[in-house]
């Protein structure tokens, strides 16, 4: 890959997206902190459990859902656990292997900290998006994500 040139569009989107990505996750994080709310990646883990058939994820299938390394999840599945929000359940044909499931407190958390969320994203990112600009994204994001 040729060296960056910053008159070319392709090489300032990059930079410009990672800072608007880390900017949008620390403001957010920031709100639900004021609503005294768990963090931004407790939400992602709730949602996909959710989500998930059974409400329940084998760990490397939920890792893959909320972008975190393996290591990472481990560690915040380990905090929702003690927070009562999830817990683990052995899978029965991998004696090794677990799937995390949500709790009815892990439902109520998820669903109480959605209107905080998503009034970040409306106040934050929707709100500078036109209709067209938003299926641009759309389709640019859905092509990234369908090609990794």
């Amino acid at each position: 890959m040729p060296i960056p040139n910053e008159n070319d569009p392709k090489s300032r989107v990059w930079p410009i997206f990672l800072a608007t990505h880390s900017r949008l996750i620390e403001r957010i994080d920031e709100a639900l902190t004021r609503a005294k709310l768990p963090p931004l990646a407790w939400y992602d883990v709730l949602w996909e459990l959710e989500k998930a058939p059974d409400q329940r994820l084998r760990m490397h299938d939920l890792a893959k859902r909320v972008v975190l390394s393996r290591s990472n999840l481990t560690r915040l599945a380990d905090r929702l656990v003690a927070a009562g929000l999830l817990y683990r359940e052995p899978c029965p044909d991998d004696r090794r292997g677990s799937y995390c499931v949500i709790t009815q407190a892990g439902l109520e958390t998820r669903k109480t900290m959605w209107p905080v969320y998503g009034e970040q994203i409306e106040g934050l990112f929707a709100c500078h998006l036109n209709a067209a600009e938003t299926e641009v994204l759309i389709k640019a994001m859905t092509r990234m994500l369908k090609a990794l």
